[in-house]
């Protein structure tokens, strides 16, 4: 079959051809890929930031964000079929381990992290096991909701966790209407009565951020925090989702932040540099937030079968690869890049 592979660092990856991957367990699952996300993680794993984090052998597949149809199942397999639409969550997890068992398993002792660690998406077939296939609803085509098997599952996650403390009357900053913001906010408003102001530096996105639900827009222009004090009644808020974390976006959140509120990271690259008296005094709290659980990814695909939470998509085949990744790069696609084999 025919891959993109890395096949070293900072240099453009190859298309090639490799072996289709085979059932070797019980419990393993062939999936015919329909469509893989376009991440900027693919572009970090080629710059070779991952390397030392995932201790991966090149050459590999890259694509974390995969969705297709079942092509093969081991003879233990007996909740999809052959032929059944899936979505597939990103991590290969044990079941045994005692994150597992907790129903935890972003948290997994044993897991594979298919595109990070072992062969991804960016393929015409993709191995994983049963544990992590989630079928899709016959509405949903597989190419329109793979970017949500790893961004839209960041944004569920940290969202879900969110709306169960958040009270009607309550507000949310959301900072970022981008690629995992903009389906943070459609995740927020199908969860939650709480009332939603978006900080954006992009006139675009906070205009999309206003059509999905955005009760106020901001624009990242120096004055948004005196904005969110007036709105909350010189408070602020009693929930941040940072959906940036870098670029000044972690100074804007804290100071959007209500006593007692929470402060909801997601994005990354910046730092948290605040005094241990200020956590105490206030009683703010600081939450992560890495990619969601299974059950996480099959709530999201409830919402995508009821047209809650959409995405839009720029699809290239898979030998224009080069293409998508420059122009992810570049900062030329709008939605999220999708690579049809």
């Amino acid at each position: 079959m025919k891959a993109v592979q890395v096949i070293e660092y900072d240099e453009p990856p190859a298309l090639v051809d490799v072996p289709d991957p085979q059932i070797t367990g019980p419990l393993d699952v062939i999936v015919k890929v329909g469509g893989a996300g376009v991440c900027r993680t693919d572009l970090h794993i080629l710059e070779g930031q991952w390397a030392a984090k995932s201790g991966v052998v090149l050459p590999y597949t890259i694509g974390h964000e995969n969705a297709g149809w079942v092509q093969e199942v081991g003879q233990a397999v007996t909740h999809v079929k052959v032929g059944d639409p899936v979505i597939l969550h990103p991590l290969v997890t044990c079941g045994l381990c005692r994150a597992c068992r907790a129903g935890d398993d972003v948290h997994c002792m044993n897991s594979a992290f298919p595109g990070i660690d072992t062969d991804g998406g960016y393929a015409e077939y993709l191995k994983t096991t049963a544990r992590s296939v989630v079928a899709l609803d016959p509405s949903l085509e597989p190419a329109s909701v793979a970017a949500l098997a790893d961004a839209g599952l960041t944004a569920y996650h940290a969202v879900a966790k969110a709306a169960r403390t958040l009270r009607p009357g309550d507000r949310a900053v959301v900072i970022g209407a981008g690629g995992l913001g903009h389906i943070g906010i459609q995740v927020l408003r199908a969860l939650s009565p709480v009332e939603i102001i978006v900080i954006d530096r992009s006139a675009d996105a906070l205009a999309l951020a206003e059509e999905l639900g955005a009760e106020h827009t901001l624009a990242a222009d120096g004055t948004e925090t005196e904005r969110v004090l007036e709105l909350t009644g010189g408070h602020g808020a009693e929930a941040v989702l940072d959906f940036v974390g870098e670029g000044g976006a972690v100074e804007t959140g804290m100071a959007c932040l209500r006593r007692n509120g929470d402060y909801y990271v997601i994005g990354y690259g910046g730092r948290l540099d605040i005094p241990t008296i200020d956590v105490i005094s206030t009683e703010i709290n600081f939450i992560g937030n890495l990619v969601g659980s299974y059950n996480d990814l099959s709530e999201l695909m409830v919402l995508a079968a009821r047209g809650k939470v959409g995405l839009h998509t720029q699809r290239y085949p898979l030998a224009s690869f080069q293409e998508a990744l420059d122009n992810l790069s570049a900062g030329a696609v709008r939605g999220r890049a999708i690579l049809i084999p």
